[in-house]
């Protein structure tokens, strides 16, 4: 591994991608940022097919709703990459509706994990180890190193993803499609949720 693992400014650049050197923990994050797009489109086939009633009742989770629960990962997203890129506004509440119309909201999501899986492809080995500054919303400042911010990105996805896909089977009473890391790697086919919604994978403003 390249050495002079320094202090990364906020907001800084992402390394140079070495085509050369194989990087399990880049490719690690890769996988999971290829992963969490499969996931959303499966979860979001299931939600475009629910009647609005059901796809906005209360069934007791955190975010009360499926409706409310997508919003929210989506609006965390976008929070954590605006911290790693500097781009985009970061929200002041965490249980903001970004999104009322579902459509709008699954275009925006097609689009969020397009960018995300771009900005995770770009750091190399030796940025994921490099302390990275930000802000939280209420202002305090932070550091640490964009490996850890990455891991738990993704580990706040699964977790609330993991509420959405209980909130298809509690309004529907039936199995969701399963999430299961290992159906992605053994090449499980997503939905194209872009044609689905029309081609478009571009977030309505």
């Amino acid at each position: 591994m390249r050495a002079n693992i320094g202090h990364v400014d906020h907001c800084g650049a992402a390394g140079a991608v070495d085509d050369v050197e194989l990087s399990p923990m880049r490719n690690m994050f890769r996988q999971l940022a290829a992963y969490n797009a499969w996931a959303n489109a499966r979860l979001y086939e299931g939600a475009l097919a629910l009647p609005d009633e059901l796809y906005r009742a209360n069934v007791g989770v955190f975010f009360q709703s499926l409706h409310g629960t997508l919003n929210h990962i989506l609006l965390t997203d976008r929070l954590w990459l605006t911290r790693l890129t500097c781009v985009g506004e970061q929200p002041k509440r965490l249980d903001g509706i970004l999104y009322d119309d579902r459509l709008e909201l699954a275009r925006a999501r097609l689009a969020e994990d397009s960018r995300l899986l771009a900005v995770v492809s770009g750091y190399d080995e030796a940025t994921l180890a490099r302390p990275h500054a930000y802000q939280t919303t209420s202002g305090k400042p932070q550091e640490q190193p964009l490996s850890d911010i990455l891991m738990h990105l993704f580990n706040h996805q699964t977790h609330h993803r993991g509420q959405a896909h209980a909130c298809l089977s509690i309004v529907t009473k039936q199995e969701p499609p399963p999430l299961d890391l290992l159906l992605f790697q053994r090449g499980v086919p997503p939905p194209d949720l872009a044609e689905q919604l029309g081609g478009s994978a571009a977030a309505r403003p």
